[in-house]
C-alpha cells in the first residue's frame, strides 16, 4: 500500500517559470494547461507538494509581474493580487479605512507566513476559513479577474463557489481587488478563535456598521468556517439596520447568525461548538465596531 513520505523536501520533479509579464502568463498556461499551478508567496502549494497532495508539472511564479502587484487609488482602493500580507497590513490607506481587513492580516500565522503570503494566494485558495474573505465581503470587495479574452468584475461573494473552487476561468487570474470607500461614520471589526494564535480559524468574523445617532444606518456581517464558502449573514444584518444598537438589538442578531451558518464538526471544532463561537464573537465585533464609530456602550 502507498504511504507517502511526507518529508520537508519537494519529491516531485517540475518546471519553474518567473514571467515578467500577465502576456508571458497567458502563454505559459496555455503551454502547460492543466499540469500547471499559479504560485506567488508559495505559502500553500509548497505545502501540498512537500505532502505528495499535489504534483504539478510546472509552477508559473507572479513575484515578478508588475501588473499584479502594488495597492492603488481608484475610486476607492485596487489591491494586486500578490500584495503580501504584511504589507497589505501596514498599508496606511487601508488602516485608515478598513481596519477589519488589518486585523484579519495581522492574525495571520507566524511572521514568515505573513511576509510571503499574498491577497490573491489567500483569496484563491478558496478556504472557507481565509482570514481575508470575511472582512472584503462586509467591505463588498470586487475581484477583479484577467485573461487572454480581458478583464471582467464580480463580487468576491460569488467569487468563491465551494471548498477549494473559484469562479476563475481556464486561463484566468485574480488580478486585483477593489475596496470602495466606506460610508462616513463606518467603522469595522474582526475577530478570530483558533486553537493556537497562528492555527487556521476554527471560526472567524468581520462586520462594517455605520453609526447615524444610536441607530445603526447600514451593517454587513461576514463569517468563515461555518459554511462551504465565506458567507455574509443577511438575516442578522436585516435585523439590525435601521434599528437603535441596544443589548435586545444584539441579542436577536447573535441569535440569527447562529441560525444562518451550516456549520459542520471537523478535526479542528464541533458544529455546536462553531454555532455558539460565531454568535459570540459576532457580538463582540458589532460592539467593537459600534464603539470605533463612536457610539459607546449599548443600552
Amino acid at each position: 500500500m502507498y504511504q507517502p513520505t511526507n518529508t520537508h523536501i519537494l519529491v516531485p520533479e517540475f518546471e519553474y517559470e518567473r514571467p515578467e509579464t500577465l502576456d508571458q502568463v497567458f502563454s505559459l498556461l496555455e503551454e502547460h494547461g492543466a499540469t500547471a499551478r499559479l504560485i506567488a508567496g508559495g505559502t500553500d502549494i509548497l505545502v501540498q507538494m512537500k505532502l505528495e497532495r499535489a504534483a504539478p508539472a510546472c509552477l508559473i511564479s507572479l513575484d515578478r509581474v508588475e501588473e499584479l502587484g502594488g495597492i492603488a487609488d481608484d475610486d476607492g482602493l485596487v489591491i494586486g493580487a500578490t500584495t503580501a500580507i504584511r504589507d497589505l497590513a501596514a498599508c496606511e490607506p487601508v488602516r485608515r479605512g478598513h481596519a477589519a481587513l488589518v486585523e484579519a492580516c495581522r492574525s495571520f500565522s507566524t511572521t514568515a507566513i505573513s511576509v510571503m503570503g499574498t491577497l490573491g494566494g489567500n483569496l484563491c485558495n478558496a478556504s472557507p476559513a481565509a482570514d481575508t474573505a470575511p472582512p472584503l465581503l462586509v467591505f463588498d470587495a470586487s475581484a477583479i479577474l484577467v485573461s487572454r479574452q480581458g478583464e471582467r468584475r464580480l463580487p468576491l461573494e460569488a467569487f468563491f463557489t465551494g471548498p477549494g473552487e473559484t469562479a476563475l476561468g481556464e486561463g484566468e487570474l485574480l488580478r486585483a481587488v477593489h475596496l470602495a470607500e466606506p460610508a462616513p461614520g463606518t467603522a469595522s471589526a474582526f475577530l478570530k478563535v483558533a486553537r493556537v494564535e497562528a492555527d487556521i480559524a476554527k471560526v472567524n468574523a468581520a462586520v462594517a456598521l455605520t453609526r447615524d445617532g444610536r441607530q445603526v444606518a447600514q451593517v454587513a456581517i461576514a463569517l468563515g468556517a461555518v459554511a462551504p464558502v465565506p458567507m455574509r449573514a443577511r438575516r442578522a444584518e436585516a435585523s439590525l439596520a435601521g434599528r437603535v444598537f441596544d443589548s435586545a438589538a444584539l441579542a436577536e442578531a447573535t441569535q440569527l447568525v447562529e441560525e444562518e451558518i451550516a456549520s459542520i464538526t471537523d478535526v479542528r471544532a464541533t458544529a455546536e461548538y462553531r454555532n455558539h463561537a460565531s454568535g459570540v464573537i459576532v457580538r463582540d465585533a458589532l460592539t467593537t465596531a459600534w464603539r470605533r464609530a463612536g457610539g459607546g456602550e449599548p443600552q
